[in-house]
């Protein structure tokens, strides 16, 4: 089981195995400036989760309209918190599913 120190220490070195789950991948491919391959993995998830990491992706891009439509896809409110925070945040929920 992959844990959050883990998942930290490969966004920290800018790689990580191919053989974890999609949208962590998505997750750490944004954090290693690979927007389009997140953003390729996240439009292809048809859940909640992918619709969250979706409005995620959308607002570090800035794109607020896009992002706020995907927020409401996946049930939640746009964060008050700073997209680091909840870069972390998304994957701890995702770490738990995982």
């Amino acid at each position: 089981m992959i844990g959050l120190e883990q998942l930290l220490a490969w966004k920290e070195a800018g790689s990580f195995p191919d053989d974890i789950p999609l949208l962590l991948q998505s997750m750490l491919l944004e954090a290693a400036g690979d927007w389009e391959s997140a953003h390729r993995i996240a439009q292809n998830e048809p859940s909640s989760d992918g619709s969250w990491v979706h409005a995620y992706l959308h607002r570090v891009e800035g794109d607020k309209g896009n992002a706020s439509y995907w927020y409401r896809s996946a049930g939640k409110s746009i964060p008050e918190i700073s997209s680091e925070e909840e870069w972390e945040y998304i994957a701890s929920a995702l770490l738990k599913k995982s």
